[in-house]
């Protein structure tokens, strides 16, 4: 007998060679039916692949991470099928699962797909998932892989096996479809109900445009039709609401060729935005305590090589400039800088916890491909601080960060959201990591005692910390269900020795701080490239770059709507005079395209009484209202959220 270990740390026994679908369907029909795949000991499985030892598992419904992967990836095999029944011959080389769906890189021979072709493979999948045909998983020596292989004549495959051994390699058959993969895949293909082949591309082998460009094919099932239906609903929703279409729409930011790639120019409007947004953070931080500092946008390398982030981070970095025979490097980050300003003057217990603010501008060379608008760029202004305290203060401070970023989340509607925990990985101390287990352990077992006590829906993930310690990164969705990395939360143990940090303390010794990096608010790039698409260009009114619109009925009203935009102006509203000779039809159409707050029509009326015709954006006419009146009920509404 094996003993099973199940999330909530009941034990049960069963024989050996138990799978994971025996042991759902030991608790339940109902879940047996709902899961897709398991994770055993950390690693997920097939659920019908036989368990031999004692084990800890999770059984992962279509919903899980794990499960999807597993579900989207077996969705890839079962296209793979069907290219191949229409393409005898094609060679396939890698179909991953990815964020929305998979994809399969292939070698059709020259031939060129259309979208006729897609929905021909569409059906073709239906077809072959209606058979409700099995995975099947089967471990093959090296030499008999390599021989299959060689037979078919693909040298994809033959390519891949070159870095595997006896004991590494497993074949996955269904249908008349076989292929050299490990796995996880789903129990049959019957499980996937809805199908949908999104798109086409090309991709050069491995990546490099010296090798062959092959054909990739991606696409989307899911278990049920309707989940399917309201993902297609979010895809179309989603680009009405893509930031960089909204961006060059609403005059918020621009890239030119002559900046160079991934370094944005913010238009007006724009810097309205990080005006109001550096306001916000600004006064939440003068609250609880952090004072602001500048640094240099370049340093020695002599500083980065100390911090340790050239060793682990180089390929992340603008390359050098050498002056008089020193090297300089782009600011990649503001942490080195802080711990400078930290050191700068002697520091007691009575000085900490030490906050340290800046919205300090980093460039980070990000590769070409990996480009995306606002979201991946080369130059980012960062809502950064370092929090400098004793290990008997971490506690705190921490979960005052914590709640500060759900207040933010509050502010500016995010319902909902998840706290990253990223680990480290015992396996690559001194190679990705900072050689100190004992510290390791310590100081994720203080994080996760944090966000225990905070209450806070969190995960644990395995490698994905930095490299000087544990982090937490912030998932947050947008108001159509879209998922943003927007921020981090970083516990630091080893820059602190690094450039020797020190504080006295009670007993007039010396003492390490633990040290706190955290950037709430993300970078302006990243936050407002989030906010376009959560509010589809639609700011609130307190963030809004221009507020109010004043629209003249005619010529002869301009005059009045000058005074009323003094008033507005001198109370803080960022507002426009609209003196165009347009009809006040076209005017209307035009602000609301600008996605503007609010706007105010004004004619013979409104001018004799000292009055506005308000419209709301979205909403039509609110009324006529004397200007004073608007703009108390204005100030009120921008005050609630600041």
């Amino acid at each position: 007998m094996i003993k099973i270990t199940l999330p909530d740390g009941s034990v049960r026994e069963y024989e050996a060679g138990v799978t994971a679908h025996q042991v759902a369907a030991s608790i339940s029909s109902g879940l047996a039916k709902a899961v897709v795949s398991a994770e055993v000991n950390g690693e997920v499985w097939d659920l019908m692949r036989p368990i031999q030892n004692d084990s800890s598992i999770k059984l992962l419904k279509f919903d899980d991470e794990g499960g999807k992967s597993t579900f989207w990836h077996s969705s890839a095999h079962l296209m793979a099928e069907a290219v191949e029944f229409y393409y005898p011959g094609a060679k396939f080389w890698v179909g991953p699962a990815v964020e929305h769906g998979f994809y399969y890189d292939i070698d059709l021979g020259g031939t060129k797909l259309s979208a006729e072709d897609l929905e021909k493979l569409e059906q073709k999948m239906k077809e072959l998932a209606a058979q409700d045909n099995k995975f099947v998983r089967t471990e093959k020596p090296k030499a008999e892989a390599v021989s299959y292989f060689t037979e078919k004549g693909d040298e994809y495959k033959l390519d891949l096996l070159q870095g595997l051994n006896d004991g590494e390699i497993t074949f996955y058959t269904q249908g008349k479809f076989t292929d050299l993969c490990r796995g996880p895949h789903i129990p049959s293909t019957g499980l996937i109900k809805a199908i949908k082949l999104t798109s086409l591309a090309g991709a050069y082998w491995k990546g490099d445009e010296r090798n062959k460009q092959l054909t990739r094919i991606y696409g989307i099932t899911f278990p049920k039709q309707q989940q399917l239906d309201d993902h297609l609903k979010m895809l179309e929703e989603a680009k009405l609401r893509d930031h960089r279409q909204l961006g060059k729409d609403l005059e918020i930011f621009a890239f030119d060729d002559d900046v160079g790639p991934g370094l944005p120019l913010w238009l007006p409007k724009g810097a309205a935005l990080i005006e109001k947004l550096e306001e916000l953070a600004k006064k939440n931080e003068k609250q609880q305590g952090y004072v602001r500092v500048k640094s240099p946008h370049i340093a020695k390398e002599s500083m980065y090589i100390r911090s340790g982030h050239l060793p682990y981070y180089a390929d992340s970095m603008f390359p050098p400039m050498e002056l008089d025979g020193t090297k300089y490097y782009l600011k990649a980050m503001n942490c080195p800088h802080h711990h400078k300003i930290f050191a700068a003057t002697p520091k007691s217990y009575r000085d900490l916890p030490l906050r340290l603010a800046e919205y300090g501008t980093c460039y980070r060379y990000e590769q070409s491909g990996e480009l995306f608008g606002l979201m991946r760029v080369r130059s980012l202004q960062m809502n950064d601080a370092h929090i400098y305290c004793t290990k008997s203060q971490f506690e705190e401070e921490f979960m005052k960060v914590n709640e500060l970023y759900v207040k933010y989340f509050k502010i500016f509607g995010i319902e909902k959201y998840v706290m990253r925990f990223s680990k480290h990985e015992p396996s690559k101390l001194g190679q990705k990591y900072i050689d100190n287990a004992q510290l390791w352990l310590e100081t994720e077992e203080m994080v996760r005692n944090v966000l225990i006590k905070s209450g806070l829906p969190f995960k644990e993930v395995a490698d994905e910390a930095a490299f000087y310690g544990p982090k937490i990164d912030i998932q947050i969705w947008s108001a159509i269900g879209r998922e943003f990395t927007i921020a981090t939360n970083q516990v630091d143990f080893a820059q602190a020795e690094r450039f020797d940090l020190s504080f006295t303390n009670e007993n007039n010794e010396k003492e390490r701080p633990i040290i706190i990096h955290r950037a709430p608010l993300s970078t302006h790039e990243r936050f407002i490239g989030f906010l376009l698409e959560h509010y589809a260009g639609k700011f609130p009114v307190w963030l809004a770059p221009e507020q109010v619109a004043i629209l003249p009925i005619s010529e002869k009203f301009t005059d009045f709507g000058k005074k009323v935009l003094a008033q507005l102006k001198d109370a803080g509203v960022e507002a426009t005079l609209d003196e165009r000779p347009e009809k006040i039809g076209r005017k209307i159409r035009d602000t609301e395209l600008r996605k503007v707050p609010y706007m105010l029509v004004i004619g013979e009326k409104e001018m004799n009484e000292n009055a506005v015709a308000v419209r709301r954006q979205g909403q039509g006419d609110q009324g006529v209202k004397p200007v004073n009146d608007f703009i108390e009920q204005l100030l009120s509404e921008i005050a609630e959220y600041r």
